[in-house]
């Protein structure tokens, strides 16, 4: 089986690669024409779940999403493409990377619209957290991946640290707001 477990209880990355294309519809426009974000997220949550169920063996939930950038738009008539892998395991979370490109079907050209990080997490029937096999990292592009996501990780804990013991009204917080484009009206 493609995402079996080695003998040393570690399961490839490479075993939750997937990939899925779809031509994009009228129906799946915005007011401007162009094809609708959230269809886009959609699919992304969609293959997502996909990526860390295959790899985990379980039914997964998603827990954040880690920042989408729309590059370039998506036009009616072309086939998209999703991949996505699971690039870093923790205990019961996983970080899929997803990258989505789109094909003008009758030019061959294609273009990155944007790649995100969902982040995963292993569930069982009851809906409680479960443990996923540690990773087996066989290629560079796979340490790769599970450093950038180790980044990620701790850059994500250090913002919400910040969060936790910024002081948004203290006077330094306060007189720090000038330098931006906002007039300071606070109701007593």
């Amino acid at each position: 089986m493609k995402n079996s477990i080695s003998a040393s209880g570690h399961r490839k990355a490479s075993a939750s690669k997937v990939t899925i294309s779809e031509l994009m519809l009228p129906s799946h426009q915005n007011f401007s024409g162009k094809i609708h974000g959230g269809y886009i997220l959609m699919l992304m949550d969609q293959i997502a779940f996909a990526a860390a169920s295959r790899y985990s063996g379980t039914y997964c939930v998603t827990a954040s999403v880690d920042t989408v950038d729309f590059l370039n738009p998506i036009e009616v008539g072309e086939l998209v493409t999703l991949k996505a892998s699971v690039n870093y395991v923790g205990n019961s979370s996983m970080i899929v990377g997803i990258r989505v490109t789109s094909e003008n079907i009758m030019t061959g050209v294609e273009k990155h619209c944007n790649s995100s990080y969902f982040t995963m997490v292993a569930k069982d029937k009851e809906g409680n957290t479960v443990k996923v096999p540690p990773m087996e990292l066989n290629t560079f592009t796979e340490v790769r991946r599970f450093y950038s996501a180790l980044k990620r990780v701790s850059l994500k804990k250090e913002r919400s640290l910040h969060e936790e013991t910024f002081d948004h009204k203290s006077p330094e917080a306060l007189d720090g707001l000038k330098n931006y484009r906002v007039m300071l009206a606070l109701e007593k």
